[in-house]
């Protein structure tokens, strides 16, 4: 198999984990942190998250526009460019909805700000877990 589709599987199976982890589990305990502690937790968050997500969402976005270009044998062109287009779509919702969200948190926190993330980042754990399906179609298409 391809090595850039063996790196773009790896890196968008890493997101899909973390977005399941964040969705489920991260952002809905945000409310157990309390009032008093929260502007420094949540500074810590974005901080240690920003390595998380820095070292696998440049990779991802990378990998999916070089396998549109040099698409593996095998590998149906468009489930390729269906794939680059929800990446384009999950770093449009981080900018958009997530981020400007944590930095209106980053402030203190507040319930309707904490749900409006959670209730916004179905949206990526929804386009991360279909691409995260169409990688393994990729990746099967590409061994047949």
């Amino acid at each position: 198999m391809d090595t850039v589709l063996l790196i773009h599987v790896g890196a968008t199976w890493s997101l899909v984990g973390l977005i399941w982890f964040v969705q489920v589990v991260h952002y809905p305990l945000f409310a157990s942190v309390g009032a008093t502690e929260f502007a420094a937790y949540e500074a810590r968050h974005t901080r240690r998250t920003a390595w998380v997500v820095a070292a696998f969402m440049p990779v991802e976005a990378l990998t999916a526009g070089w396998l549109l270009a040099d698409s593996p044998e095998g590998a149906a062109d468009g489930i390729i460019a269906v794939g680059l287009v929800l990446v384009a779509l999950v770093w449009l919702s981080t900018a958009l909805w997530q981020a400007p969200l944590h930095g209106r948190l980053s402030d203190g926190y507040s319930a309707p700000l904490q749900r409006r993330l959670v209730q916004s980042n179905w949206l990526r754990t929804g386009l991360w877990t279909t691409r995260g399906v169409l990688v393994l179609v990729m990746a099967g298409q590409a061994l047949a």
